[in-house]
């Protein structure tokens, strides 16, 4: 009876100190998760530079909510199906396109499901038969590690003023 009620409360405890594990937060390797970030990035330049729509389709979460300020005045893109189409517009327009990037900075919260980047890109392409480059464009945005990998749902390009200041004393 002795060994009985010793097994029946070590079984109790093993099935309550399971229970309890439930609520301890497992550890995320910051490391892996922003290379895993990174590799993202990576692959959203290469797809932007071969013009590799399912690759970008891949990147890209194809939810309504998410969003893309572009470098026009009006070049807010809400949701996939907004997002799509400016980008299909853009790679039947350029061709060549050459992206040299700079500066990157990638954080990932403490979760491991939220990551922030901000980069810098020299963008080259040709567009109507002419050459063009945009120097120092910024780049920054959100992913949300999902079940199927890192997906961006929010990015921003700007392209920084260049503002000539003279100085009317001189």
């Amino acid at each position: 009876m002795k060994n009985q009620i010793i097994l029946i409360l070590s079984l109790l405890l093993l099935v309550f100190s399971s229970s309890c594990n439930h609520n301890v937060p497992l550890k995320v390797d910051l490391k892996a998760e922003k290379q895993a970030v990174g590799n993202v990035l990576e692959k959203y330049i290469i797809a932007n530079e071969n013009k590799d729509f399912p690759m970008i389709e891949k990147i890209w979460a194809p939810n309504s909510n998410i969003l893309l300020f572009g470098t026009d005045t009006d070049e807010k893109l809400i949701g996939w199906d907004n997002i799509q189409a400016a980008i299909k517009k853009q790679f039947s327009s350029i061709s060549n396109t050459y992206i040299s990037l700079s500066d990157q900075s990638i954080n990932v919260d403490s979760t491991g499901t939220t990551a922030w980047f901000a980069e810098v890109m020299n963008y080259n392409f040709v567009y109507q038969g002419k050459a063009r480059s945009y120097e120092g464009v910024r780049f920054t945005g959100v992913l949300e590690k999902r079940a199927d990998g890192w997906k961006l749902v929010q990015a921003h390009l700007s392209i920084p003023a260049h503002t000539d200041i003279k100085n009317h004393g001189e």
